[in-house]
């Protein structure tokens, strides 16, 4: 299993108590129109991506990360960093 691979189950695996809809969540699914997320939801969610991989995601790369393939992306990068 790739690296990107094994980010990516754990990004799913931290989705799923969130995803409140019980929706298909693939990465094109959106975090704000799909998952219907509020912001107290986004930051709780960030905060288990933060502590999950020992990252730091700044406001400012929160606010480009739409959808759960460039949330994999984004973690890649910064644990890469």
């Amino acid at each position: 299993m790739t690296d990107r691979a094994k980010t990516e189950a754990k990004v799913m695996a931290l989705i799923e108590p969130f995803n409140k809809k019980g929706v298909d969540v693939t990465e094109a699914t959106r975090f704000a129109q799909d998952l219907e997320w509020d912001s107290l939801t986004v930051l709780d969610f960030v905060a288990n991506i933060e502590d999950e991989f020992d990252i730091v995601i700044t406001m400012n790369q929160q606010a480009e990360i739409e959808t759960v393939g460039q949330l994999i992306d984004a973690v890649g990068k910064l644990k890469a960093d």
